[in-house]
């Protein structure tokens, strides 16, 4: 009864968020959010995420809810005798594992804040390859900048209800097949691979599966009718550009989704850390799209930052049974390869393309 009730007090805090992000952050919804707001909005998400990792922290520790309370039954036990036989790769302060903890369930307070913030940086990081993406989505369809909030705002809501479920189903997988987790940290060391060889600039929402199987079903106008997704042209209901655009970021969310949420099973396989992570992450993902959108050509190195962080987490999962990297040692790699990144981008110029003979005047 204590998990419902912490569970349902979560949704209505994300509601009572979005609620006011509706009332106080959109009045001029008819205008486009300045850089400046975008990052105050972000600055406050990311405030609220750590002021609930201090909540994460006395829940965990003394047991709030019935949060962190090790499994009943001998499986649990089994499982944490096999994780104590493993290296462990953790700082001098840091304590050994709770032998009732289990396998990628907190010990105590202090391991599920690091096991939370962990995720959730982890997921942040990831969801800057997914801005990247939308930019170029936004872009295709010419998506006026003042209505790009509302496309944002809705695939929002969606993600958040989309992910809670892929969460909850994960959770049971890992739960009645142990042996998923080897697959999920194949699938992200596959997904790193295959990042780096990927260019998002090919990106075609036109000849995508999606946008195809709308237009097979629903007429499409070609115009926008303000903010809309749905108008009425010469008395015919059909569908505008902006709702195309929704389409295929909802699709594209899902697509992520597929590969950050493995990700954060490999920091927790605490369902409440996993899913409030990833909604802290999800819920700046809008402001943090307005703040970057001008500067999102300059993270030119970022993508590789992301590439080192699904391997470091795909390759922990495989080899878990044999080394055990703890919740700091993880939050501290993962900061290092997000600043490396950042902080190249910033500080190597991007090299001049020198025009060739033919493209020079006459």
């Amino acid at each position: 009864m204590s998990t419902v009730l912490v569970w349902g007090a979560f949704v209505l805090l994300v509601m009572f968020i979005l609620a006011f992000d509706l009332g106080a952050f959109s009045k001029h919804a008819s205008r486009s959010i300045t850089a400046r707001q975008a990052l105050v909005r972000t600055a406050i998400y990311f405030c609220l995420s750590v002021c609930f990792t201090v909540f994460v922290y006395f829940a965990f520790q003394h047991h709030w809810f019935d949060l962190g309370v090790p499994p009943k039954g001998g499986a649990g036990q089994q499982v944490a005798k096999a994780h104590g036989k493993a290296l462990r790769i953790a700082f001098p302060f840091e304590p050994e594992l709770k032998a009732a903890a289990g396998d990628g369930l907190p010990a105590n307070g202090a391991e599920a804040a690091s096991m939370y913030f962990t995720g959730y940086l982890v997921e942040q990081s990831l969801s800057m390859d997914n801005i990247f993406v939308i930019a170029l989505i936004l872009a295709f369809f010419k998506v006026p900048a003042a209505y790009q909030h509302r496309v944002l705002l809705w695939g929002i809501l969606t993600a958040l209800v989309l992910r809670g479920v892929m969460i909850g189903l994960g959770a049971q997988l890992i739960h009645m097949f142990s042996w998923i987790i080897y697959f999920f940290g194949a699938l992200l060391v596959y997904t790193a691979w295959k990042m780096l060889g990927h260019d998002d600039d090919q990106l075609d929402p036109e000849n995508s599966f999606t946008v195809k199987l709308v237009r097979r079903f629903i007429r499409v106008h070609p115009g926008f009718d303000g903010d809309k997704f749905l108008t009425r042209v010469d008395g015919v209901l059909g569908a505008t550009p902006l709702f195309l655009a929704l389409i295929i970021v909802e699709t594209t969310d899902v697509i992520f989704a597929v590969d950050s949420i493995p990700a954060v099973f490999g920091i927790t396989r605490d369902p409440f850390l996993v899913f409030t992570s990833n909604v802290f992450a999800i819920l700046g993902l809008r402001s943090l799209y307005f703040a970057l959108a001008d500067l999102l050509d300059k993270f030119r190195f970022l993508k590789y930052s992301l590439v080192v962080i699904l391997a470091f987490v795909g390759i922990k999962m495989l080899i878990h049974d044999f080394l055990e990297v703890s919740p700091l040692v993880s939050l501290g790699l993962i900061a290092i390869a997000l600043g490396v990144g950042i902080g190249m981008s910033w500080v190597i110029p991007e090299a001049k393309v020198e025009p060739t003979s033919a493209e020079e005047p006459n």
